[in-house]
């Protein structure tokens, strides 16, 4: 009884300081995204500039960056492997260069500079508290609970995506104190520092029939189909450009050029940076049916010639644009279906259907929960082995009995 006090104790003490060290560090860098994303829209004329925005960025990782460029791969690995310990130099770099992106309208996410701000922000606190090997390990999926639930506002689906994305086929729990300590602590620190995350309409309930589960099946197939498209087309570009162009600010440059291009061919802004604006247009007037293909190219585009930033927003405005589109012809609530594919886009993508389910919840009202539980686990299951965490373990088939000997990472299985 003593020593499971002592634990608990110690699981909260440390969950709390990675915790508020996740909050000051996500409110800093809401607040440098927020500023840098009111500059670029009052002056889009520096879009032009992306390609040596590009150029430069690529020139100071090519330099300095060597484990930021391992982005959320690096600490799903580090997770595993406890070998190499993430610098505490990532946090400032990844945050800075996550910024510069947005400034010059890249198309990316923020998720990636939180989780691996809080990866990085808990192993120097393992570090320097001398921790055991299974306390660090503990406190690293505590940074990625701390960071994620921080920086969307979602403490609880913050805390179980710090134990789901690790594994797929098993739930850390013995990370599951720290984790959840971590991430609502990180979301306290965020909101008493005055920041305000985006405000979701709350959805109506829906009665599950026949009809209504048919449907939810076919938009979790769709939402599949979409979430292959990017996750394939980020990771081919991403490897395309390395062998063609293996130079990284000249790759950069291009993407940024690419980018630009793209941006005056379909003149309008919408799809650079986090595309916030029509994520939440998106519950409130149907989006144009092309709206979630343009987001996957110019997402795909900047983060697979190197751009820094996560993928979580632009697969929210892909899978809110997408259900928005799909609400009307299928006879579904708008709002609702917004806001199910909103979750189950990155739920397939990522690979963590629970999280996700949670993460609606928090963002759109109780009404959502079963509705977005069953697309979620349809579009997880209809990926296969495919993620935009290609470092994710599999312990076993997600359609299947097969398991593996020892957790194997999806980058080095077959993508059935």
């Amino acid at each position: 009884m003593l020593n499971r006090t002592h634990r608990l104790v110690q699981w909260i003490a440390l969950g709390s300081i990675v915790g508020v060290l996740c909050g000051l560090a996500s409110a800093a860098f809401l607040w440098l995204l927020g500023a840098a994303t009111d500059f670029r829209i009052a002056n889009d004329t520096v879009v032009w500039a992306l390609p040596l925005a590009g150029l430069a960025l690529g020139l100071a990782l090519q330099r300095w960056g060597g484990p930021v460029r391992g982005g959320n791969n690096l600490v799903i690995d580090t997770v595993h492997d406890a070998s190499d310990r993430i610098p505490l130099a990532i946090a400032p770099a990844i945050l800075l260069g996550t910024v510069w992106t947005h400034l010059f309208g890249g198309s990316a996410g923020r998720e990636g500079a939180a989780v691996q701000m809080g990866a990085a922000l808990a192993e120097e606190v393992s570090h320097r508290l001398h921790v055991r090997p299974e306390t660090r390990r503990q406190l690293l999926a505590a940074g990625i609970s701390g960071g994620f639930g921080a920086v969307f506002g979602t403490p609880i689906a913050g805390a179980v995506f710090g134990l789901e994305v690790v594994h797929l086929g098993r739930i850390e729990y013995s990370s599951l104190v720290p984790a959840l300590v971590a991430s609502v602590v990180g979301d306290l620190t965020v909101r008493a520092l005055g920041i305000r995350h985006s405000i979701f309409p709350t959805v109506a309930p829906l009665g599950i029939d026949l009809a209504v589960l048919a449907k939810w099946v076919l938009v979790g197939v769709v939402v599949a189909l979409v979430a292959i498209v990017f996750v394939e087309l980020t990771h081919r570009i991403r490897d395309s450009l390395e062998t063609h162009v293996p130079n990284l600010p000249l790759r950069m440059a291009l993407g940024g050029a690419a980018v630009v291009v793209l941006w005056q061919l379909v003149g309008t802004s919408d799809y650079l940076g986090l595309g916030m604006p029509m994520i939440e247009g998106a519950f409130t007037t149907p989006a144009p049916t092309y709206a979630f293909a343009l987001k996957i190219l110019f997402t795909a585009i900047t983060l697979g010639s190197g751009f820094l930033g996560g993928e979580v927003t632009p697969l929210f405005f892909v899978g809110a644009t997408l259900g928005s589109a799909l609400a009307g012809p299928l006879g579904l609530p708008l709002e609702l279906t917004a806001g199910v594919c909103m979750a189950a886009m990155f739920a397939a993508a990522s690979n963590t259907p629970l999280a996700l389910s949670i993460m609606a919840v928090e963002l759109l009202g109780a009404a959502v929960m079963p509705h977005v539980v069953i697309v979620c686990v349809v579009a997880y299951l209809m990926t296969g082995n495919r993620s935009i965490y290609p470092s994710q373990r599999l312990l076993r088939e997600k359609c299947g009995t097969r398991e593996y000997d020892c957790p194997t990472t999806i980058r080095d299985v077959g993508r059935g």
